[in-house]
Formats: structure tokens, sequence, C-alpha cells
């Protein structure tokens, strides 16, 4: 038969066993309270804050994006439309549609609005000028 008495304040757990042969044996064990070291606090804190981490970075990639619709709350947008003319290059078209703007620029612009795979034009393309250039 076993007793074992434990105090309430965490001190000194007191064992006492008896065998079978009637031997009590009497033994202190001290009862040790759970510490947590510099590096479990550092590894605690990061488990903490990984999901958050996580959840902040899917937050920022996924919440940036824009939705196109086709209500009618925004400006309509309307564009300038010309017609290239055997001869025409888009150095040339940039020099009559904005002589004051650098060539440069506007053959960006219109490039980047029509989105054309190159510089080149055919006869007969139309293509939309920019709002900035336009009269």
């Amino acid at each position: 038969m076993s007793t074992i008495s434990i105090n309430a304040n965490g001190g000194p757990v007191r064992v006492v066993q008896a065998s079978v042969a009637g031997a009590i044996s009497n033994r202190t064990i001290m009862a040790t309270r759970l510490r947590i070291t510099e590096r479990g606090r550092r590894v605690l804190a990061a488990l903490v804050a990984l999901p958050i981490v996580v959840a902040v970075v899917i937050a920022v990639l996924s919440g940036g994006t824009a939705l196109a619709s086709l209500d009618e709350g925004g400006a309509p947008v309307t564009f300038e439309t010309i017609n290239v003319m055997p001869g025409d290059t888009l150095w040339s078209l940039a020099g009559e549609i904005a002589p004051a703007a650098d060539p440069r620029d506007v053959i960006d612009a219109i490039v980047s609005l029509n989105a054309l795979p190159s510089s080149a034009i055919v006869p007969g393309q139309t293509l939309s000028i920019p709002a900035e250039y336009t009269k």
C-alpha cells in the first residue's frame, strides 16, 4: 500500500510505501515548477504569430484587385479613332496628332492604348488616339 501527500503550495511531495514484508520506506520528492526559457518564449511567440502573419499576407495579396463591371456608375470613355493609310507610320501619325509633344511619348501611348504587339501598323487598321492628344 502507498500513500502520497501533496502540498498545495508546490512544496515537496512525500511518498510513503509499504511492502509485503511490512517494511515502510519514506521518500521525499521535490516538485518542480514548469519554467519556460527565453528560447522557448521566442518559439511560442513565433508559433502564435505565424497564423496571423499568414492571414495578413493572404489579405494583402488578394484584397487589392479591381473588379470590372457593366454598371453605369463610371463615366463613359470615348476615343477618337483614325484609319491608317498607305505610307503612314506611327512616327508620322504622332507628328500629326500632337505636333508640340515628343513623338516617342505619343507613339508609346498609342501602342499601349491599342495593345499593339509592336510598332508596326498596316493600311486599313483603325487606331484609337489617347484622350490627352485629341483636340
